[in-house]
């Protein structure tokens, strides 16, 4: 048993000498632009209306639905605020999955992002209030709840090049701008 134990460790050692400086995080941002990149991409250009300045009613309508029915979806009627918030989150939609894909200012991003989906996920369950089959639940035999289920494996990857950094092949190494987990 000794024996299993010391292979073991030896060829965890091995694998783990050779690819965690680069393969984790290149793996997640790999994984990210492979996903979500487009996703909220095409997202962000269904809240684009006549200019990037002016959003679509049907952005005000994703973010603030309760304020935009209120208004009877007139977003003229909604103060400066709600246009703000739907700009920040419309510019965001494109500048941080851009940023963790090209590996620049990487755990900034992914973290902005983490908070991005919290939101995101908050806006659906309470905003829009979707049903208990379109949430989902952890734990159950079912792993194909669009909210807590995606969502969650979202943020995993998420974490990831949070906590790992953007890897080798990034912007940020580039840059010398990144400090590495075996450097902290």
């Amino acid at each position: 048993m000794t024996f299993i134990i010391r292979l073991n460790q030896t060829i965890a050692r091995q694998i783990h000498a050779i690819f965690e400086p680069w393969l984790l995080p290149l793996v997640a941002r790999f994984a990210f632009a492979a996903v979500l990149m487009n996703y909220y991409w095409a997202s962000a250009m269904t809240k684009i209306g006549e200019s990037l300045w002016q959003p679509s009613i049907g952005a005000y309508y994703q973010i603030f639905p309760v304020a935009t029915e209120a208004v009877s979806y007139d977003a003229t009627q909604l103060s400066g605020f709600y246009t703000f918030i739907v700009l920040l989150g419309t510019y965001a939609e494109f500048v941080l999955p851009a940023l963790i894909v090209v590996g620049l200012f990487t755990r900034l991003a992914a973290f902005g992002m983490i908070g991005f989906i919290v939101v995101q996920t908050l806006t659906d369950i309470y905003g829009h209030g979707v049903d208990a089959a379109t949430t989902g639940a952890l734990f159950d035999a079912a792993s194909d709840g669009l909210i807590f289920d995606q969502r969650l494996l979202w943020v995993t990857v998420l974490f990831v090049i949070f906590t790992r950094g953007p890897g080798t092949l990034s912007l940020d190494k580039l840059l010398g701008s990144e400090m590495h987990t075996n450097e902290i």
